[in-house]
């Protein structure tokens, strides 16, 4: 069994989600809260995402999300997460 991780093939958004196409045939959706800056950008700015070997990355936006985040759920890290008691 390989432990490499599948690369995104495509990226897409509807109105509350983001939807990544993986080289092996699935598709991670993911809630745009997980990630401010994208949530808080327009249609025009998603659409300028780069792919790369390692995940997706928007310049304009100074944002990274890699795909083994992705697969892990981990959202934004650059932000400070909620601690619950």
């Amino acid at each position: 069994m390989s432990t490499s991780v599948a690369k995104a093939t495509r990226v897409h958004f509807d109105r509350d989600s983001m939807w990544v196409h993986l080289s092996d045939g699935r598709v991670i959706g993911v809630p745009l809260a997980w990630f401010p800056r994208l949530l808080h950008s327009t249609a025009e700015q998603r659409e300028q995402v780069r792919i790369s070997s390692r995940g997706l990355h928007w310049e304009a936006l100074d944002e990274d999300i890699s795909i083994a985040g992705l697969l892990a759920g981990q959202g934004d890290l650059t932000q400070k997460q909620p601690v619950a008691a």
